[in-house]
């Protein structure tokens, strides 16, 4: 760390403690060059990628939109609201552990469409009709044919 008086390029750290909150650490430290000493934080920087939109614009990430868009989606569906904070989170983790800063609407889409079909194979199938935008039955029926696939042995149910 540079000496903010001297711009010396070292100095030595005399003292580190978790601030109040424990959302930093305070370090006291020392210029070897000029003896001045100053005191510095550390504090963790969460940033989620900023959206970069199918027409170029780019907007911040939004937690309670995209919670909104899966709550639509499992509206009248039996998962509760645990199961959702839990996907959501799963999507935040992944978003962050990627370390960019910008990521395709489309990317984001996928990472819903695949949390929705963790959750519910209904929600899933309304979420990817209106994300993929859906023209005629053929395309539901390539996304039903897409969940038989990935779940074998599961027979219709029959009403």
């Amino acid at each position: 760390m540079r000496c903010p008086f001297c711009r010396h390029e070292d100095t030595q750290v005399v003292d580190s403690r978790v601030s109040e909150d424990g959302a930093a650490i305070r370090r006291r430290r020392r210029c070897p060059s000029c003896d001045k000493r100053f005191t510095t934080y550390e504090r963790i920087e969460l940033a989620l990628p900023v959206v970069v939109k199918k027409d170029g614009s780019r907007v911040e990430f939004d937690r309670r939109k995209l919670s909104s868009s899966m709550q639509l989606a499992l509206r009248k569906r039996p998962v509760n609201a645990e199961a959702l904070d839990d996907a959501i989170g799963r999507i935040e983790y992944l978003l962050l552990s990627t370390g960019e800063r910008e990521i395709r609407s489309e990317k984001l889409g996928e990472l819903v469409m695949a949390e929705l079909r963790r959750l519910d194979k209904i929600a899933y199938v309304r979420f990817a009709s209106v994300y993929r935008s859906f023209e005629d039955v053929s395309e539901f029926q390539e996304v039903i044919q897409e969940i038989r696939r990935l779940n074998p042995g599961r027979a219709p149910r029959k009403r």
